[in-house]
């Protein structure tokens, strides 16, 4: 087949980013009618086998699978292109509704009209728990995965990449895929492998060592906290955002978690990939620490350190992709790690909802385990009804999710009226 030209591949890949809402499951089969139905640019079996190959790596999968749509048509300038136009319309409108927030977020107006926001997001990861439960529990292994996962990161506090790390060892040993056939990579593949994880390791970590040259310390935390963060993205951005709380909230003191609620909220209203909430809560880290203009520096920089790994992936290993994917090991890990996030969003659902609904928690200490234990007294009613309605019409009716957060934000907003 012959390459499609550069303004074919500007309007094609241009209309994916601009129309990418929904989530990864809604943003993959949007892509595979454009590019699969519409264009047959990928034949299907392509198609799947690219798929199989981003769902193996760290980072967003269907902004890695535009990407590797964009190379596998015109080489590396394609990959470029195409997964930069997946992330730069909703990167903008995260960067505006930042700046927003930070501006506005604290009239009685806007915190009312975050009320149902965060009513809705609790609802919203319990739907994104329900939906992975299915695709990734298939037997008491799987099972036994997400419950330690979750007792580890709920009741324990351990760190999230431990966690990870602990699933993908005992997955590669006791979930290895039987269908899987295992092929070594050939020793000249060296020749193209090497030399790409090089420049990309160099370019990733280029700001990095720009700002601990330059004594900034509060930027040089963040970019490793964020740079660690792309290198654990299993499961996509509800998995990591336990972690994110964890370490943005309780360890740094950079937000609390309403805002942590708010933001992910928002990022489900932009196009693109979730993930770009580490741009929101970069932003306003940045912004408390010294105003706008680290503000800035902050979302930029996270969002370098956040996507550009996603880029050095796909350049480095799309190469090698039918072979990565037959791998028995690599399949068993995969598996071990998206039972352990079963049990991650769990724990994340959880700690959302407790959050949401009431206004003061305690905690229970047992030995090593810390429990949050909520003041019954301190009930949010109006929070609890809308929470009630988003999960009557998300998980019940089925209605778009963008409909539900926009009734969900407007009747909390009525509430000022009403009162």
């Amino acid at each position: 087949m012959t390459p499609p030209g550069w303004p074919a591949l500007w309007r094609t890949f241009g209309r994916i980013g601009l129309l990418s809402f929904g989530g990864p499951a809604a943003q993959i089969a949007f892509m595979h009618r454009v590019l699969v139905d519409e264009k047959r640019w990928l034949s299907e079996a392509d198609y799947l086998r690219a798929l199989s190959f981003c769902m193996l790596l760290p980072g967003p999968e269907a902004m890695q699978l535009a990407t590797y749509a964009g190379w596998r048509l015109r080489g590396v300038p394609g990959g470029l292109l195409a997964g930069l136009l997946f992330v730069l319309p909703g990167a903008g409108v995260i960067l505006a509704l930042a700046a927003a927030y930070v501006s506005w977020g604290g009239l009685p107006l806007v915190a009312a009209l975050f009320l149902g926001v965060k009513a809705c997001v609790a609802v919203i990861v319990v739907e994104a728990l329900i939906r992975l439960a299915k695709r990734a529990i298939k037997g008491p292994v799987q099972r036994a995965f997400a419950l330690l996962a979750f007792l580890g990161i709920f009741a324990l506090s351990l760190p999230f990449p431990l966690i990870i790390l602990g699933a993908a060892l005992a997955g590669a040993i006791l979930l290895p895929s039987p269908k899987a056939a295992p092929d070594l990579l050939p020793a000249s593949s060296h020749g193209h492998l090497v030399p790409t994880l090089t420049l990309g390791a160099a370019l990733w970590g280029a700001p990095l060592l720009a700002l601990w040259a330059t004594g900034q310390t509060f930027l040089l935390t963040l970019g490793l906290f964020f740079s660690k963060l792309a290198m654990v993205t299993f499961g996509g951005a509800y998995a990591v955002l336990a972690y994110m709380t964890q370490t943005v909230v309780q360890d740094h003191g950079w937000l609390d978690t309403a805002q942590m609620i708010d933001a992910l909220g928002l990022a489900e209203t932009t196009p693109g990939p979730l993930i770009l909430v580490t741009e929101f809560v970069a932003y306003l880290a940045g912004h408390a620490q010294g105003g706008a203009v680290l503000a800035l520096a902050a979302a930029l920089l996270t969002l370098w350190v956040t996507f550009l790994p996603c880029f050095l992936w796909i350049f480095a290993f799309a190469p090698y992709i039918e072979r990565i994917a037959r791998r028995p090991r690599l399949q068993g890990a995969l598996a071990g790690i998206t039972a352990a996030v079963v049990g991650v969003i769990a724990s994340l659902a959880l700690w959302f909802a407790l959050h949401v609904l009431f206004a003061r928690l305690g905690s229970l200490t047992l030995g090593w385990v810390q429990l949050p234990l909520p003041d019954l007294r301190s009930l949010d009613p109006v929070a609890a009804g809308l929470m009630a309605l988003s999960g009557y019409l998300l998980l019940i009716r089925h209605w778009p999710l963008l409909a539900v957060l926009g009734l969900s934000a407007a009747l909390g907003a009525g509430t000022i009226f009403a009162g």
